[in-house]
């Protein structure tokens, strides 16, 4: 194992050599930017004040793969901008283990600028599911089904905004349901990406998922779980076939952007080239739960959409965004379709 992590570090390393000579070769072409002169975003709040409201989202129809129908409970955290006009609307999935105050700050931040926040905490795969788990009342870290359920809490909370829009005062005439970006942090970003268009890759899985895997890439461990769902139907071979074609892709989704996401087998080559809309990928060039090279860097390059863009914080890790975590370092993200290399000093003030 300890060889398997030296080459990967070394190609780690190299790629990022290779993209930063890229990056600089692209900035040519760009007129050059002085840092200076930008806003502080992170430090300095916009013009706009805001209010803060939690909504629980109760979803009595969510159809399972096999056909059942269960309730899902999804706890919302809505920041709405005092504007005159309609908003646009930034969505926010957490990580596995995390949950909706683990971006406050950015919620906070970004609706201060204008745009109504919505911040969903997914069951299942929030900081609950883990101190169940911790606490023996769980056997397993997340329900396989959080795969499929994520980007659908997603959608049903953005169909019940549209409704409640229509007729609670609060929302009456104060957001743009048709103009939405997501952002997402690990499973989160995976979330983010599948509402995208991108689709889970069954054929990868059953390539990369094998007994004899190594697990210097952790976030297999999440990713692999996949080939256990409906596990337990007569239908098993069939649903796993289903899933391939399964689209969860939400329209009203105009750009992602996925931090620290999980891609590699999930989702591979022919899952990620699905994806037209703009899409930024953020990374930590220390991250030991995602690795920088097979889950941001490979993502990036099977990307086939116009736009796309790649940011890598240097030393950073998987967990430097999450609030109360580590140092909050947000990637900076320049103009050209390449990387961006930042400490995470410089990474606290901008995230695009």
């Amino acid at each position: 194992m300890m060889n398997q992590l030296s080459t990967l570090n070394k190609e780690t390393n190299q790629a990022i050599a290779v993209i930063a000579q890229q990056s600089t070769t692209e900035a040519l072409t760009e007129p050059p930017v002085d840092i200076s002169k930008l806003p502080e975003l992170y430090n300095k709040s916009g013009p706009f004040s805001w209010q803060k409201r939690a909504i629980a989202f109760v979803d009595t129809n969510r159809r399972s793969l096999t056909g059942s129908i269960k309730t899902r409970i999804i706890q919302t955290d809505i920041y709405l901008p005092q504007s005159q006009t309609p908003a646009p609307v930034v969505v926010i999935s957490h990580g596995l283990g995390s949950d909706r105050d683990s971006f406050a700050y950015l919620a906070e931040n970004l609706a201060s600028y204008g745009f109504a926040v919505v911040v969903p905490e997914h069951p299942g795969s929030d900081s609950l599911q883990m101190q169940a788990l911790l606490t023996g009342k769980s056997q397993q870290v997340f329900a396989d089904t959080e795969l499929i359920d994520r980007p659908l809490d997603v959608t049903f909370v953005l169909d019940q905004l549209e409704q409640r829009s229509k007729s609670d005062p609060w929302l009456q005439g104060k957001i743009n349901g048709q103009e939405i970006g997501v952002i997402g942090q690990s499973f989160g970003g995976y979330t983010a990406l599948i509402l995208a268009g991108a689709r889970i890759n069954i054929n990868q899985l059953h390539k990369d998922c094998k007994p004899e895997s190594d697990l210097i890439n952790i976030s297999l461990l999440l990713q692999c779980r996949a080939l256990a769902l409906g596990k337990n139907s007569p239908d098993y071979e069939q649903i796993q076939q289903n899933l391939s074609n399964l689209d969860l892709r939400d329209r009203r989704v105009k750009a992602v952007l996925a931090l620290n996401p999980v891609t590699s087998s999930i989702l591979g080559q022919a899952g990620l080239s699905r994806i037209k809309i703009p899409v930024a990928i953020g990374a930590g060039s220390a991250d030991t739960v995602a690795p920088l090279l097979p889950e941001q860097i490979q993502a990036f390059s099977w990307l086939t959409t116009q736009e796309k863009y790649l940011g890598i914080g240097d030393k950073g890790t998987h967990t430097d965004l999450i609030a109360g975590v580590s140092t909050v370092a947000l990637p900076s993200f320049k103009r050209f379709s390449g990387y961006s290399g930042v400490d995470l000093e410089l990474g606290r003030t901008y995230d695009f």
